[in-house]
């Protein structure tokens, strides 16, 4: 049982601010029980987030920062035959234009249909098509691409971009010129499209663009290493501190609770990993001598410390 938590601490003062006055008990007996094992990560910067890293590697991939695959992963599991080709996941996004900046809005608030989707896939498809590229829909929110230019393309989780200005993460150097002029193509064309007129008509944002992401070669996973729990996400990175907290409580009555029974039980191989914006923390069980366990079980771990650290 190897269970990972993303976006288990937030730099954002107001966060921060929530994060102290939480209570996470079973948290706090769990860390009581385990010892810090591989930590991944560098700074809030990086392309991958610290989570997607960890994931990786659990499931034993290779490969950089912004260079993980998990596009291909994810057109396979879409049904898509992905073979040897270089895959790129193409998210249909709404860009907030300010006077100085240009933020990008989670994609789930966008509400689009399949039928919106498929309208607006088939309208940009030839432009990629026309300069070798193969498209493939697999839900409304995930369009794919392939091409041997992405083979190592890095590539700004979306994860990294939403909420923040996508100057900073747009891609870069000789394999991405071309991306970038189809992709203000796309804009252009998905400014006039009639489809996002009717959505603004309905109080819903346009799609104005579009984000690429998890680039790469499929690789295969061992896919019983880890079990993902996202429920942070979304409260994070709309901000909302409230809603974060109670998803941390949510959190520490159930999957860290069933993890803590399942340690408590002598259950093999049981491991916890706590993501944040720089680092992720992997936590295994104490191995060293009884009293020392004893003494940590005694004196306790306080979650807060170890998580702002994150």
């Amino acid at each position: 049982m190897h269970l990972l938590i993303p976006f288990a601490s937030a730099l954002a003062e107001a966060g921060a601010s929530t994060l102290r006055s939480l209570d996470l008990p079973n948290l706090a007996r769990l860390l009581s029980r385990l010892q810090p094992g591989p930590r991944l990560g560098s700074d809030e910067f990086s392309l991958s987030p610290p989570h997607e890293c960890a994931l990786a590697a659990a499931w034993g991939w290779h490969g950089g920062g912004g260079t993980l695959p998990f596009a291909a992963r994810s057109a396979a599991a879409d049904g898509i035959e992905v073979l040897d080709l270089a895959w790129g996941l193409l998210t249909p996004v709404h860009w907030v234009v300010g006077r100085d900046r240009i933020n990008l809005a989670d994609p789930d608030r966008l509400a689009l249909e399949a039928d919106e989707s498929r309208t607006l896939f088939d309208a940009v498809r030839g432009l990629f098509e026309s300069e070798g590229f193969a498209l493939a829909w697999g839900a409304p929110q995930r369009w794919y691409l392939a091409h041997e230019s992405l083979a190592e393309l890095p590539t700004a989780s979306l994860d990294r971009v939403v909420g923040r200005n996508v100057d900073r993460w747009l891609p870069e150097g000789a394999p991405a010129r071309l991306l970038r002029r189809l992709f203000n193509e796309v804009q252009m064309l998905l400014y006039t499209h009639p489809l996002n007129a009717q959505r603004e008509e309905r109080g819903l944002p346009s799609v104005n663009a579009l984000w690429l992401s998890g680039c790469g070669r499929f690789q295969p996973a061992r896919e019983q290493a880890v079990t993902l729990d996202a429920r942070l996400r979304t409260p994070l990175l709309s901000e909302d501190w409230p809603a974060w907290a109670e998803a941390w409580r949510s959190l520490d009555a159930g999957p860290l609770a069933d993890l803590l029974h399942a340690l408590e039980r002598g259950t093999p191989e049981v491991a916890l990993t706590l993501a944040g914006e720089r680092f992720a923390q992997r936590f295994e069980p104490a191995t060293g001598p009884l009293w020392q366990r004893l003494v940590q079980r005694w004196r306790g771990v306080a979650p807060v410390p170890l998580l702002e650290a994150l």
